[in-house]
């Protein structure tokens, strides 16, 4: 993940407002933390919206991103909250934390940001050598169905929300375009709502598919444990929306 493709992040408490109410993950993430010891690493942690509520059940969080301004969100989230969560701004694809965990995960469809090969081997070097051996690697992306990938290059409603502190009803619509080569869908997000002018921002994705991933993760050290399609543990499907990926540190 770099900061050039971090326009979405810019406004953290704007990522809030839209992301707050995503909680899914975090039943099932905290079903893999009761089952290890010590710290836990969420990589591209954001706002901590998934650290903090594991670090409100016991556990000891260390939260790494490499947007500032986001773990700056986090830091007076987790000191309202009372809890001790220590965050670290690095980039997680060249991450030097000096010690290893049993569990690492990052969600919200990181994986997703790291756009070349050697990005995302960088993020999974990085990953293996902060993990036990045996130790466990959660992350989620999105699966590259016909659906998702060959959207129309045309202004396109999302859905909509509202504003908490404006009582507004926001209106998102999205622009996408995917570069076949790359593997890379480039996203345009407008954001329109009574009283308040007009915001876009882009971003790039990065999709991967199922046979492409087991490859990469067994060249860097895993073996794939469990591949669902939601945070239910749904096995995948053709008709899957995420790919939500269990791997083990094997070498």
């Amino acid at each position: 993940m770099t900061l050039h493709n971090a326009e979405e992040y810019n406004n953290p408490i704007l990522y809030d407002k839209e992301n707050e109410n995503h909680l899914a993950d975090v039943p099932f993430l905290l079903k893999w933390a009761a089952q290890q010891q010590g710290i836990i690493i969420d990589l591209a942690c954001g706002t901590g919206r998934a650290t903090i509520p594991l670090a409100q059940y016991g556990h000891q969080l260390i939260g790494v991103d490499i947007h500032s301004a986001m773990l700056e969100e986090a830091k007076k989230k987790a000191i309202k909250a009372n809890l001790a969560v220590e965050w670290i701004e690095q980039d997680c694809s060249k991450l030097q934390l000096g010690l290893k965990s049993q569990l690492i995960y990052t969600v919200g469809n990181s994986f997703q940001h790291f756009l070349t090969n050697e990005a995302q081997d960088n993020l999974l070097t990085a990953v293996n050598r902060h993990l036990e051996l045996g130790g466990i690697f959660i992350f989620d992306t999105r699966f590259p169905s016909a659906e998702e990938l060959l959207q129309p290059p045309t202004e396109e409603y999302w859905r909509s929300y509202i504003d908490h502190d404006t009582q507004n009803k926001v209106d998102v619509y999205t622009i996408s375009h995917y570069d076949t080569l790359n593997q890379l869908q480039h996203y345009t997000t407008i954001r329109r709502s009574h009283n308040s002018a007009e915001q876009r921002t882009n971003i790039t994705l990065r999709y991967v598919y199922p046979k492409e991933m087991e490859r990469l993760l067994k060249v860097n050290g895993f073996v794939i444990q469990h591949v669902y399609q939601d945070w239910s543990e749904t096995p995948i499907t053709n008709d899957a929306y995420s790919m939500i990926y269990v791997c083990k540190k094997i070498r």
